[in-house]
């Protein structure tokens, strides 16, 4: 039997098929959940370590959260203020105590500073050069980071 034929008997026989539990397959969206989801801040805290401008250590959550808020267009005028966010500021933690220990980073303890490795280097280009939905965040959240230091700066030529 072919295809044709196939569909051609399904036809005359009234053949129905129930499916039970369909699944719709959603598109892939940055959920709230996945905001906290280690891997994805330690990439952030990677890309912000590799920016001519350092973050210091102590404003590392508060900064995450601010980037993610201006990069992730489901928060952008939000009132919910990831920066101040407690579980963020939590896995940041955890994020930058895991990229200390891969080598990706180094905290500067005189300058409290954060600083990329070589290592660290190679693993944000490898994940920036392919063109993929994390590649594509990434770099706005790159954008964001570079727009809250230029914001800071302009701030502090104003007072």
């Amino acid at each position: 039997m072919n295809l044709t034929n196939f569909f051609e008997l399904a036809k005359e026989s009234n053949l129905k098929i129930h499916l039970e539990n369909m699944n719709v397959i959603k598109p892939h969206k940055l959920s709230n959940e996945a905001l906290f989801h280690l891997p994805f801040i330690s990439m952030v805290v990677l890309m912000m370590s590799k920016d001519r401008r350092k973050p210091n250590v102590s404003e590392l959550g508060q900064l995450v959260g601010e980037c993610i808020e201006g990069s992730i267009k489901e928060f952008k005028g939000s009132s919910q203020h990831l920066g101040w966010s407690a579980n963020l500021r939590v896995r940041t933690v955890k994020a930058l105590s895991f990229l200390e220990i891969s080598h990706l980073v180094s905290v500067n303890n005189r300058k409290g500073k954060l600083e990329v490795t070589e290592l660290g280097k190679k693993v944000i280009s490898k994940a920036l050069e392919d063109s993929s939905d994390l590649s594509y965040n990434l770099m706005l959240v790159q954008r964001s980071y570079r727009n809250i230091c230029k914001d800071k700066q302009m701030d502090l030529e104003i007072l």
